[in-house]
């Protein structure tokens, strides 16, 4: 019996999680996802599965907290040291050896959590390329389904528990103390890439030196953790390291990886083998040595496939693409080291159109299937057309199915005239509508001419009987405009008065030897001239309207403020004091200041100041 049979709920609630988060979790081991989830509904006292979805649609935020308890982020700084001073030992070096000094260093840790083996290995390696070196070469991807983890994780910062097991003079290197916390060295961190990544699901990382994925793949069921070791072949270059937990094990992938020091889980790449090898192989079934008529044969196949103008690729009952003839090689962006890769570690797989599922109904009703107008954008940007013929490969002596055959036949250029077709079509149509509707707008502007013409010669006597008011209008305009020169004429002699009062007044202020300060009845200044600008180093324009008591000069204003409001006030007509001052050069001067009211009749308008200076005496 299934797990689904035994716990349809289950199922029912995964599928919901899908459907909603895109969180495809069908490939997690069932008692421990039903153990972690049944957790989190203790947490808000559920029982029911059917109940727990029912809550996860009125309270969306209850997914951040399930995927919390689900994806366990259990991880620290060099977890098991002795595997870790192995890799400081013996495979960092292998990688900076085995590889150029031009080329980079790509490591990627997989189900990274919160970052601490993240960016322990990216300590050891700027520990062997020294930091210069280690900030050109190296890219560290660090990804996980958990986007609070990442966050975390990006920001990297750890509480002193979390950093107890580092070296103290790796702590002193590579970190910062910040309000009681440790913060990843920028320098450090800026080499690391973080983004969110589902290994069942997202393609992986290529071109990578050493793969860290610890502890991750254990809450995975066995047919799940075989294709993301596949994937993980993928990714790794030649040679590439593969770096697991202590409870992990390659028991289903033995052929594609071999032990490097299998206590500490350390495993590297087997390179796959030759087409020509897999052909051979899959023609002599009785490993006896093939005739060279079965060789020649096989030539000839391989040639007719490999020219021939339609792309074709070939998948064997293990999903490994077996053949792809040079025309889907050069559509698909294939390389002859694709040939024996597994289907979907390709981008073929799903792109332009997802083929596993259809191979697997192939596969099942020994049926062809025939997909049409699917959409495919070339390198240029551009898009192409393919109908995709899946065609089961069925033995002519056993009548067993042996393999399956994707067809690819370029149908852009039928495409494009079916698609002109259309448009000339539409656009005939269309032109048909419009003549007819400018048919009718015509007979309808013609009706519409005819009133015009009536009302323009109704509003012609208008406009003439309009054009004798306007004359006479322009008549009493012309009187009007004669009154304005006589006016504007006044105006211009009166300025000019105005002007010369001005300047005489401006003579007067200036020629004074004492500093003249006038000042509404707001204590705001109107009047500043030279000479209480020389006195006390403001020109006019920094004070014109400030209030006079916020003035901050060498002469003490608060004597003269009672004086100042009992001239305002009417009580007084003359003020005069005597006091210490400092002047704008900072010398010390007695300042003789002299305070009467400015009169229009009997009306007081301001105050005018005189201020003086005269030389302190010593006493």
């Amino acid at each position: 019996m299934t797990s689904t049979e035994q716990e349809p709920d289950l199922e029912a609630l995964l599928e919901y999680i899908r459907r909603n988060r895109g969180f495809d979790f069908s490939g997690y081991k069932r008692t421990s996802l039903s153990r972690r989830i049944r957790k989190r509904m203790q947490v808000i006292g559920l029982d029911d599965y059917n109940d727990y979805v029912d809550y996860l649609e009125v309270h969306p935020d209850e997914f951040i907290d399930l995927f919390n308890t689900i994806l366990i982020n259990v991880t620290a700084f060099f977890r098991e040291p002795q595997a870790w001073q192995y890799i400081a030992s013996e495979i960092i070096p292998n990688i900076i050896n085995s590889k150029p000094v031009s080329k980079p260093i790509r490591v990627w840790s997989a189900g990274c959590a919160s970052g601490e083996e993240t960016y322990t290995v990216a300590m050891l390696l700027a520990e062997a390329l020294g930091m210069e070196e280690y900030s050109k070469r190296v890219k560290v991807f660090a990804t996980d389904v958990d986007a609070e983890a990442l966050n975390h994780s990006r920001h990297g910062i750890y509480n002193p528990k979390d950093v107890q097991d580092i070296n103290s003079d790796l702590l002193e290197k590579y970190f910062e103390r910040v309000n009681g916390r440790y913060s990843v060295l920028k320098e450090l961190r800026r080499c690391v890439i973080f983004g969110r990544h589902d290994l069942v699901q997202d393609a992986p990382i290529s071109r990578i030196d050493l793969l860290i994925c610890r502890n991750t793949l254990m809450y995975f069921n066995t047919e799940t953790q075989s294709r993301i070791l596949d994937r993980f072949h993928f990714a790794l270059n030649n040679g590439g390291f593969l770096f697991l937990g202590k409870a992990e094990m390659l028991l289903t992938r033995s052929h594609s990886f071999t032990a490097v020091d299998l206590r500490r889980r350390l495993f590297t790449k087997v390179a796959n083998g030759n087409l020509r090898d897999m052909l051979l192989s899959m023609s002599n079934s009785d490993n006896q040595p093939t005739a060279p008529e079965m060789v020649d044969q096989i030539r000839i196949h391989e040639a007719a496939f490999e020219i021939d103008p339609v792309a074709q690729i070939v998948v064997g009952l293990n999903n490994s693409v077996l053949l792809a003839n040079n025309q889907a090689r050069t559509v698909f962006n294939l390389n002859l080291r694709d040939i024996g890769r597994p289907l979907q570690d390709l981008e073929l797989s799903y792109r332009p159109v997802e083929l596993r599922s259809r191979i697997d109904q192939v596969r099942s009703n020994a049926r062809s299937i025939t997909l049409k107008d699917v959409e495919h954008p070339d390198s240029e940007r551009e898009i192409r057309y393919f109908d995709v013929q899946i065609l089961p490969l069925i033995n002519g002596d056993t009548a067993e199915l042996v393999g399956v055959k994707i067809v690819f036949t370029d149908v852009t250029r039928f495409k494009q005239l079916q698609n002109e077709l259309l448009y000339a079509n539409q656009e005939l149509e269309t032109a048909y509508e419009e003549l007819q509707s400018t048919n009718e707008e015509l007979e309808t502007t013609n009706e519409e001419l005819q009133s015009t013409v009536e009302e323009l010669e109704t509003t012609n006597e208008e406009l003439q009987s309009t054009n004798e008011e306007l004359e006479t209008m322009n008549e009493e305009l012309q009187s009007t405009n004669e009154e304005l020169q006589t006016i504007n004429e006044e105006l211009r002699q009166r300025s000019q008065e105005l002007n010369r009062v001005n300047s005489f007044l401006e003579a007067i202020l200036t020629s004074l030897r004492a500093g003249v300060v006038v000042l509404n009845p707001h204590f705001n200044i109107l009047i500043w001239n030279r000479k209480a600008e020389d006195l006390w180093g403001l020109r006019n324009d920094e004070v014109l309207l400030q209030h006079f008591m916020s003035l901050d000069i060498g002469l003490p204003l608060e004597p003269l403020r009672i004086p100042i409001r009992e001239i305002f006030a009417g009580k007084s007509d003359y003020y005069e004091i005597l006091l210490d001052a400092r002047n704008r050069r900072g010398r010390l001067i007695q300042c003789h200041v002299t305070c009467t009211p400015l009169r229009t009749g009997t009306d007081i308008q301001g105050v005018i100041l005189l201020m003086e200076e005269r030389e302190k005496l010593d006493d």
